[in-house]
């Protein structure tokens, strides 16, 4: 069986250590061929990053990979993305081939291609219903797109609830799972730990932290997390040993920092550069808990990183990682974004230590090793060999 991968940037280290993990799993099985197609170095707005992973701290990940154009995917045209991804797949020759999405035209035609050819396709998906506008001729076209491949790879339960919804049969969905490099993060984390008060003093941070790590975009719900941490400072007898601390760059900065100004908040939330993902690690382990509050996110793999250091969460239930990994009141809490007070409560929770911490510590971790690597390329190189199973067994009574 020939396996084919194709994938937008090489940059994206939290596919690179799936990959790396499917390469293992692959290498026991003689009869099995791995290849993936990384169509560009990396996106413009993550350019900035490239720096820090250049200079050998970060870690490495070893498989079979091509890399296509080795520039920004926004500098790589349709018609040469086209022609190149064509032009791969005829040379490899394919049994199965797993396509990022149905939204790239290229990729579009790639999976046209495969239908007509006899090759099986797998698709991976990460919308859900909760960040889709639903209705129209594009969702009749992703009806069609959908019906033409054998099988998915969900991002958790909330993407496959949407897939079958669009009429995707349930059989067809062989993943449900999102994954980051569990073992590397704990150990920058665990790392990081020893100094972590001399840290927090030399960034003029508070003993206790609640960490919100992501782009300072709209979506992501930062002034509510502000509101929510000034009003739950009010009602704390704790206030004066806890922070907030935001890792992260983008268009809201401005804004928030003129939100924190007017509420008084200037020594208790502080807002840190972005950082390169093995260096995330580094602010979680001079924080306590991490918050997310985003109004739309397909997954947030943030959660799988904090989760995978030991650190509880409270996340919006518009997160698609909801469902699969934040189990309320056990390894963290669930909000809805539009009930501000619901946050505050689970805020003023944590300052005054009427949540066992170290309970939904060891919970969180728990909740997060069959979410690693090796446990996802486990179930992709079976969901690869059912259907190409399946295609078999179809030809031969077909015969």
């Amino acid at each position: 069986m020939r396996i084919l991968i194709i994938h937008n940037i090489l940059w994206a280290h939290y596919k690179a250590s799936v990959f790396q993990a499917l390469q293992q799993a692959v290498d026991q099985h003689p009869g099995i061929t791995l290849k993936v197609l990384q169509i560009a170095r990396n996106e413009r707005s993550r350019a900035g990053l490239e720096t820090a992973v250049a200079d050998g701290t970060a870690p490495t990940y070893t498989y079979n990979y091509e890399l296509l154009f080795d520039r920004f995917l926004e500098d790589v045209s349709l018609a040469d993305r086209t022609r190149a991804l064509l032009r791969a797949v005829r040379a490899f020759k394919p049994d199965v081939i797993n396509l990022t999405g149905y939204y790239d035209p290229a990729q579009q035609l790639l999976l046209l291609w495969a239908n007509a050819n006899g090759v099986r396709v797998v698709m991976q998906s990460e919308s859900t219903m909760a960040d889709q506008q639903r209705g129209g001729w594009k969702d009749q076209l992703k009806r069609w797109l959908l019906s033409r491949c054998d099988g998915f790879f969900c991002f958790g339960n909330q993407s496959a609830d949407y897939l079958i919804k669009l009429g995707v049969p349930p059989e067809k969905v062989l993943m449900r799972k999102n994954a980051v490099d569990n073992e590397s993060l704990r150990a920058v984390f665990e790392k990081a730990l020893p100094t972590r008060s001399s840290q927090q003093q030399a960034l003029g941070l508070r003993p206790n932290n609640i960490v919100f790590v992501g782009r300072l975009i709209g979506v992501k719900n930062l002034p509510m997390l502000v509101t929510a941490f000034a009003e739950a400072r009010k009602r704390s007898l704790a206030a004066a040993s806890w922070g907030l601390i935001m890792l992260g760059d983008g268009a809201e900065q401005d804004r928030l920092t003129a939100q924190i100004q007017s509420l008084g908040l200037a020594d208790a939330v502080h807002i840190l550069p972005g950082r390169p993902w093995f260096q995330v690690p580094q602010v979680l382990a001079l924080s306590n808990v991490l918050a997310l509050p985003s109004r739309s996110e397909p997954w947030g793999l943030v959660v799988n990183e904090a989760m995978a250091c030991g650190l509880p969460v409270i996340v919006s239930n518009r997160c698609g990682c909801v469902p699969d990994l934040v189990h309320d009141r056990r390894n963290g809490f669930v909000f809805d974004p539009d009930e501000p007070n619901q946050l505050v409560e689970q805020l003023t929770g944590f300052m005054n230590g009427s949540v066992d911490i170290d309970r939904m510590s060891r919970l969180a971790e728990a909740s997060v090793i069959s979410y690693a690597p090796d446990a996802v390329a486990r179930e992709m190189l079976d969901g690869f060999r059912r259907v190409v199973l399946r295609s078999s067994k179809a030809a031969h009574f077909s015969a």
